[in-house]
């Protein structure tokens, strides 16, 4: 008899070492020990413990791809596919997206921020001490980032902050902000970045309630007259679109690895119960309709896994694949939705109640298709980059 497939074992690979099999080991344990066993009751509560971030910290996956300096650990693009894919075997999108919210806060002030600045924001965070998010959408302005209208107004040695955001993921908990705002006019020239510290007087947040991601906090941030140093800017003023351009490819290339590791977890949840469950005196996985199942959720799964680590190895070598990451992120989405489907039918009553791992994965479909850039605009984006239009018209 073959042995039983791991979806999550790493593959004989030029792209993995011994130290990238090590980090794997390791955070697997960590994940085993510290959140498995408490996700579901954490998804009920609707929050995590804060303490989770220290102990992440303490381990170093916080400061994963973050530099030395700041008391990160450099390191290159598959240790985060790994992260992210050993994450996800917990099963809650609401833990890996409340957890690593600062993996989208940080990286433009580490890019682009004076030393004075980032020194004295970053290192806590990776420690975790303390709490980032970026604050980018508005309740007018999501995808189309340059239509932002939060303002910043030049007061002295102060910004003036006027304004709101929405879907902020830790918007509740953050301790900092990284906040897009308009400086300028109209469009992208007009946007600056500003570090905001979650205590400043003025700035009001109310939770959301969500389909998915249950303990992850999202919020809805209100800026009444929120008074910022202008020490706070990050890079210099009007550069801000670029500097979340930049931003958004480390952000999409990590989300399709979260939804790469979703779907190889439905994989093994439905290969475990086909293999134990019996129906009409035989197992559920003797059906050549189950094994044909499982069969498509792998050829899904190898071939995403295939796309991302072939990006991961060209954003390593300093390439900014903008049209393949998106469509890998398209991928990636689409291989979590087909295997959270098949999960749960193949497990039928028992895949859609509460808790499982598949029911909930499915509830999360949707906003894995959704943040980061939703399906429409990315492949909208890819056909632009990858030269598909029609030219001027005259």
């Amino acid at each position: 008899m073959p042995g039983l497939f791991d979806p999550f074992a790493l593959p004989p690979s030029p792209f993995y070492g011994e130290a990238h099999r090590s980090f794997q080991s390791q955070v697997r344990r960590f994940v085993e020990a510290e959140i498995r066993p408490h996700v579901d009751a954490w998804d009920e509560a609707g929050a995590f413990p804060r303490s989770l971030y220290a102990k992440a910290g303490a381990l170093g996956l916080l400061g994963l791809g973050f530099p030395e300096s700041f008391g990160g650990t450099e390191a290159d693009p598959f240790f985060g596919l790994i992260l992210s894919q050993e994450i996800a075997r917990a099963g809650s999108g609401g833990l890996a997206a409340g957890l690593f919210s600062h993996s989208i806060a940080l990286p433009p002030i580490v890019r682009f921020a004076d030393a004075a600045l980032a020194n004295r924001v970053v290192p806590p965070v990776l420690r975790g001490e303390r709490i980032a998010a970026l604050a980018v959408s508005e309740p007018g302005a999501g995808s189309d980032v340059a239509a932002i209208r939060t303002r910043a107004r030049r007061d002295g040695e102060h910004y003036v902050v006027d304004g709101s955001k929405t879907f902020i993921t830790s918007g509740m908990r953050a301790d900092l902000l990284t906040v897009a705002v308009r400086t300028g006019g109209d469009g992208a020239d007009g946007l600056s970045l500003l570090v905001i510290e979650g205590e400043q007087e003025g700035l009001s947040r109310t939770p959301l309630k969500k389909m998915g991601w249950w303990c992850s906090d999202t919020a809805t941030l209100y800026f009444e007259g929120v008074r910022v140093p202008v020490s706070n800017r990050i890079g210099s003023e009007g550069a801000g679109f670029p500097m979340l351009m930049a931003n958004f490819n480390r952000e999409r290339l990590g989300l399709a690895a979260l939804a790469l590791g979703f779907a190889k977890l439905c994989l093994h949840e439905t290969a475990a119960y086909a293999r134990e469950r019996i129906v009409f005196g035989r197992p559920l996985i003797d059906n050549q309709v189950i094994r044909h199942k499982l069969a498509d959720m792998t050829m899904r799964i190898q071939a995403t896994q295939g796309y991302l680590e072939t990006l991961a190895w060209r954003v390593g070598q300093g390439e900014e694949p903008v049209a393949e990451i998106c469509l890998a992120k398209n991928q990636a989405s689409l291989t979590m939705e087909f295997c959270a489907r098949e999960a749960v039918q193949t497990l039928g009553g028992a895949g859609y109640i509460r808790p499982h791992a598949v029911e909930r994965i499915y509830r999360e479909v949707r906003v894995n298709a959704i943040g980061g850039g939703a399906e429409e605009i990315l492949r909208d984006l890819a056909a632009r980059q990858l030269g598909f239009t029609g030219g001027e018209r005259r």
